[in-house]
């Protein structure tokens, strides 16, 4: 009797985000400024519209989480923050911005403190992501009002959002960002001077 022990993998998922970048495009000349210091435009340019799912599989399949490397014919390789740096154009160097779950309670305040939102849009949005997330299209929504209301600061944190949303802290819903990362825009002072390729890096091995 012979038994097949090797678990064949599941089908793999490729979520793009080129689309939705494009449907909120560049931001506003009153808070482009804003948006630069934090160190994060580069990644506006950085969506794919489309990948290539034969290749990124051949990657998966020589992926060893246990080491975070690659197996290769040539040897065995990783992904490096110079590496990040050089790719994404991000900083490396700075604080280290640490993201620690949300309760929803924590979720439906955060938004309601730095996007300016009701207690029962903030409540009725999370409720409708199930769990401490929004749509990334109800983020757009309230980025083109806060710039109808020149509210330039707000309007900033919605687009900042929805950029890492879209790039570094993407995930498998396709669909939603996580809340908690709104806490890095809260100072927008402070977001310049963060390690966003470290924490894209820790992202991705996740």
């Amino acid at each position: 009797m012979i038994c097949n022990s090797i678990q064949e993998r599941p089908e793999l998922k490729l979520v793009s985000h080129g689309r939705k970048m494009a449907l909120i495009g560049r931001p506003v000349p009153a808070i482009e400024g804003l948006v630069i210091a934090t160190g994060l435009s580069p990644l506006i340019k950085c969506s794919f519209v489309t990948g290539d799912p034969g290749l990124i599989s051949a990657f998966v399949e020589r992926w060893h989480k246990e080491t975070s490397t690659f197996h290769l014919p040539v040897g065995e390789l990783t992904i490096t923050l110079n590496d990040v740096s050089s790719l994404l154009y991000l900083p490396i160097n700075g604080a280290f911005h640490s993201f620690e779950a949300l309760s929803m309670d924590e979720a439906v305040f955060l938004l309601m403190e730095l996007l300016e939102v009701s207690g029962e849009e903030a409540r009725a949005v999370t409720v409708r992501a199930h769990g401490a997330y929004v749509r990334l299209s109800w983020v757009r929504a309230i980025y083109e009002m806060r710039c109808q209301e020149q509210r330039w600061i707000v309007a900033t944190r919605a687009y900042l959002l929805h950029l890492v949303g879209c790039t570094l802290f993407s995930n498998k819903s396709a669909t939603n960002v996580h809340v908690v990362h709104l806490e890095a825009f809260r100072n927008l002072g402070q977001s310049g001077g963060y390690s966003w390729g470290a924490a894209a890096l820790v992202h991705m091995y996740d």
